[in-house]
């Protein structure tokens, strides 16, 4: 006899059929082994979503066992009986049910008692390392750097000529496996190359995905376009020409796929005129038209796709392409001034940056593109039409509400210079009003949402100018009259509240005296930060070991990138945050224009629930 189907019981055999498992890298072990202040040997692994409950590792130096009992609840141990300065070689073993793996990760720690792993770079004379992302680029489980290394720089604003961008892949160990010029028709500056690095098409290889112009010099040594071409005008900017989208090789550097860029600055013409170019754009020298954004999504809930896009001051343009088969297909484009005016509330909402996580729970990604979202199939999914702003944060912000939400600020004077939001129809929750300073009336030009105070639940959130002061529980209500900088955040001690990541500098916030404890100063190694006062590393990201995040800098005279990673003992142990799936897709646009620190897809601090554990399925080249 036929029954019929309970209506819930209807949504949940639907929304598990539109879930699916998410194609993943291979990581291996991640094992990391660092001098410890005060003498002994820090080491640390991953904790991989694949591995078995129960699971325990052992830990050996030099081929001597150094753990009675296999460890199963923490991922890290401490060698207090190494010689801080000594070499040695430390490997992790998996034991499950009695049974350790016959070959495990090995580690060889180099000789000297420095507390970071050295990268020794061939950097081009007159440039300097500048921002980086990670990922498999030869499938041995093991990250490679893709460096941005930048020389003479201009913002859209500033005329003049810049040198061109160049981009090199590094193994941990300094060996340089290519280079990449993309030439004098692209211009060096945040806002002209976002830089996307991530296996598109589940080989288990990385590809590099990059706007590109005439006279772009790939990995090998191929030009792309006519190399002869000079499309700089008189003042340095670069406002005709062709422009292209190219996937490059990630072992190589080889160009494997050009097409044209979409939107172009004009829709017929590679020469247009000053006038043509402000009738779309809002002005005609590039200030407005050559902003470029750049994410990877999982647009099906299952495969990685590339989004490249243009603008948002005024007109705003997404294009979404798929790379398979060695095939680069263009999936969907969204235009906030396509004809009709449908898409027109979308128009002026963009950021400085972006983030991509699953908002409304389809298991597929949408594009929070600042104060506005785009669904997975290219539809607007909200627009906010509080305006453009420089820094966006976006997690389970707040645990007593159900889904994520987002912590926006706007650069404009207005009732919103900070607003919090709830991630998936766009409903302002709160909202706290700029105050005007000067004749164009800016708002704050720095926000940040991290679980610092313990007290609080959820996400505290500040901002740096506009008259809005202290600090805000995820309520709206100040806590606190002061705050620490208002810059980025890392895991980087052993609890599961953030620390504050500014300049080269981890401190963590005292919330009982409002002040902060010093815990990394990379200045007395000799680093430096980068993007003058935006103040970021090269990298930071769950890049080695445990959970906890490592962070990257470059040394002062360019000839070296040094990774930073935490000798703090933990109680807790989690799998690394880069199976999660809106951190590891965090890590891929951390490199975009104003950079952001990454947020996981849960809430991650005071009182926290074990992570889910994300539904994905390993590539393994």
């Amino acid at each position: 006899m036929n029954k019929l189907i309970p209506a819930w019981l209807c949504c949940l055999l639907l929304s598990g059929t539109a879930m699916a498992q998410r194609q993943m890298e291979y990581l291996d072990r991640g094992v990391v082994a660092i001098a410890k202040p005060g003498g002994g040997v820090f080491v640390s692994w991953r904790w991989l979503v694949t591995d078995k409950e129960g699971t325990g590792f052992n830990i050996y130096r030099s081929g001597e066992k150094l753990n009675q009992t296999p460890l199963t609840d923490v991922t890290w141990w401490e060698d207090a009986d190494a010689d801080t300065a000594g070499s040695y070689r430390y490997e992790v073993k998996a034991v499950w049910k009695g049974k350790e793996e016959a070959n495990g990760k090995a580690y060889v720690k180099p000789e000297g008692a420095q507390p970071f792993l050295s990268i020794p770079l061939q950097t081009p004379a007159g440039y300097a390392p500048n921002d980086a992302s990670v990922a498999d680029l030869d499938g041995d489980g093991e990250y490679e750097i893709v460096l941005h290394q930048t020389g003479r720089g201009r913002d859209n604003s500033q005329a003049g000529f810049t040198d061109p961008p160049v981009f090199q892949a590094y193994k941990l160990d300094g060996t340089l496996l290519w280079t990449i010029n993309l030439g004098k028709n692209i211009r060096e500056g945040a806002h002209y190359t976002q830089f996307m690095v991530y296996d598109l098409d589940g080989d288990g290889i990385a590809e590099v995905a990059m706007k590109t112009a005439d006279g772009t010099t790939d990995g090998v040594g191929n030009v792309i376009g006519d190399s002869s071409r000079d499309w700089r005008n008189e003042r340095g900017y670069i406002l005709s020409g062709p422009e292209y989208l190219t996937i490059f090789d990630g072992r190589t550097g080889k160009a494997l796929a050009t097409t044209d860029y979409i939107p172009a600055r004009h829709p017929t013409s590679l020469t247009p005129t000053s006038a043509e170019l402000k009738e779309i754009w809002g002005d005609g020298n590039g200030n407005r038209m050559d902003r470029f954004l750049a994410c990877v999504a999982y647009l099906d809930g299952k495969r990685p796709s590339l989004v490249m896009a243009r603008g948002y001051y005024t007109r705003t343009v997404l294009s979404a392409w798929n790379w398979r088969k060695g095939k680069l297909t263009h999936a969907w484009t969204f235009d906030s001034d396509a004809p009709g005016g449908a898409n027109r509330a979308y128009r002026g909402q963009g950021n400085h940056n972006l983030t991509v996580t699953d908002v409304d729970g389809d298991g597929k990604d949408e594009i929070i593109y600042g104060a506005m979202t785009i669904d997975d199939n290219g539809k607007g999914l909200y627009s906010t039409g509080l305006g453009h702003g420089d820094a966006l944060h976006v997690s389970d912000l707040d645990p007593e509400r159900p889904g994520l939400e987002v912590f926006d600020i706007q650069e404009r004077f207005g009732d919103a210079g900070a607003s919090f939001r709830d991630a998936r129809t766009g409903a302002v929750i709160w909202k706290k009003a700029s105050v005007k300073a000067g004749e164009d009336g800016e708002g704050p030009g720095r926000g940040l949402a991290l679980d610092v105070d313990p007290r609080y639940p959820g996400y505290e959130c500040w901002v740096a100018g506009a008259g809005i002061t202290g600090m805000f529980d995820t309520k709206g209500n100040k806590i606190s009259e002061r705050t620490p900088a208002c810059n980025m955040g890392i895991y980087w001690d052993g609890d599961v509240l953030s620390e504050i990541l500014n300049g080269t500098r981890i401190d963590k916030w005292d919330y009982e005296h409002s002040s902060t404890q010093r815990l990394l100063d990379a200045r007395q190694y000799d680093c430096v930060h980068n993007n003058g006062t935006k103040s970021n590393p090269v990298l930071s990201a769950d890049i080695l070991g445990d959970w906890r995040e490592e962070v990257i800098y470059r040394t002062a005279d360019n000839s070296e990138l040094r990774i930073f990673t935490t000798t703090i003992p933990t109680e807790r142990k989690f799998y690394t945050l880069m199976q999660d799936p809106q951190y590891r897709l965090s890590i891929v646009w951390q490199n975009v224009a104003y950079n952001q620190p990454p947020h996981p897809g849960f809430y991650m601090g005071e009182g926290m629930k074990e992570p889910p554990k994300p539904d994905i399925r390993i590539i393994k080249k």
